[in-house]
């Protein structure tokens, strides 16, 4: 241990040192002696590794810093000096909102372990990512005296994640793109084609009353539905015309007569929002609607999409089968709902158990 470290307060195994030289004064049992020595021990060699391993720092109740050590003055740029007595709006990097902070409090500040990645800003100006383990210490009453907060860097992971995630978006941007055009495509090339051939069979079948030729007319005019099926299934038009209230009205119905699941739409959205928001909208919940067709095994479901503030908030539910998430074999459909809330700026929640139906929430910003 440096001078600059034995001139502050460890508060970790603080006097731990001090106290293995004051046993042999002061307990006679030798076994005894014996065991505390080797206790204090142990309780130093874990401090050393806990700084050699990790960015340390200690709070008091009011989130005043008492501790921290060298790597936390390393990767903060801080000097001690001038952390201690400060609470951790020091480094806050402005990128975390309310919820979250509000969340992390309520958490330690109820004695429960809080975990999560934290973005930091070092004293000079750089941004740094840690994965943060609070843990608070509870007095004689259960409330928290102090808390531990044990950081490990991952700036280097998350530059790499959001990487991934900027390659997610443009393989589903171009995704949706090309959906598009093969829609547009089907409807307004081979559909309108068909359509006027069926025009013609149709002023040819007049003029000779063709059996034969009435049979294929009736073919022709099955093969323009499936090509209008396929091309709204890529794609709706009405999507990108009317927005995706009304996409997701039409969907419900052609929803309803292919699963005969009668699904209730509310919503208190008024107006158009971005492309990416709507199209993450309808993607997800046509992906839920589908999973609930095929898994939940019921007769009902409900649709909800309201505001809240500056966020939209998309609820798609079932009282069917139900399973457990956390034994959950995540396929592609839920993982690709996911990155779809986060390529748009939210998140998303499943809530479910086995018996008693699945709930599917979607949080966007309305700006995204």
């Amino acid at each position: 241990m440096n001078k600059d470290r034995q001139k502050h307060a460890e508060v970790i195994a603080e006097h731990v040192g001090a106290l293995i030289g004051t046993l042999e004064a002061h307990i006679e049992d030798p076994k005894v002696r014996q065991e505390f020595r080797e206790s204090l021990k142990q309780l130093a060699d874990l401090k050393f590794a806990l700084d050699e391993s990790s960015i340390v720092a200690v709070t008091d109740r009011e989130g005043r810093i008492q501790y921290v050590n060298d790597k936390f003055c390393e990767i903060s740029k801080y000097p001690r000096e001038e952390l201690i007595g400060r609470d951790h709006r020091i480094i806050n990097s402005g990128y975390h909102d309310k919820a979250f902070m509000k969340n992390l409090w309520a958490t330690i500040g109820s004695g429960r372990v809080w975990r999560g990645d934290v973005k930091n800003r070092a004293k000079d100006g750089s941004y740094y990512w840690v994965n943060t383990t609070i843990v608070p210490f509870l007095d004689e009453t259960g409330r928290p005296y102090q808390y531990l907060a044990i950081r490990n860097e991952v700036t280097e992971l998350k530059r790499v994640q959001e990487e991934l995630q900027q390659m997610m978006k443009q393989v589903m941007n171009i995704q949706e793109e090309e959906r598009r055009r093969f829609s547009r495509e089907l409807h307004d090339g081979i559909g309108q084609s068909l359509f006027s051939l069926l025009i013609q069979m149709d002023r040819v079948i007049s003029e000779r009353g063709d059996a034969e030729l009435e049979h294929l007319r009736h073919t022709v005019s099955d093969i323009i539905q499936d090509v209008r099926g396929l091309a709204w299934e890529l794609r709706p038009s009405v999507l990108d015309d009317l927005g995706v209230v009304p996409a997701i009205r039409t969907y419900i119905e052609n929803y309803t007569e292919h699963y005969g699941i009668r699904v209730q739409l509310t919503g208190t959205l008024r107006g158009r929002l971005p492309a990416l928001t709507e199209t993450t909208i309808y993607r997800i919940i046509q992906e839920a609607l589908t999973n609930v067709g095929k898994y939940a095994g019921v007769n009902e479901a409900s649709v909800s999409i309201g505001t809240e503030g500056d966020r939209i908030e998309v609820r798609i539910k079932d009282e069917g089968r139900g399973f457990d998430p956390a034994a959950r074999h995540q396929g592609v459909g839920l993982f690709s709902m996911e990155e779809r809330a986060r390529m748009a700026g939210g998140s998303l929640e499943l809530v479910s158990a086995p018996g008693r139906g699945t709930e599917v929430i979607l949080r966007l910003p309305s700006g995204a």
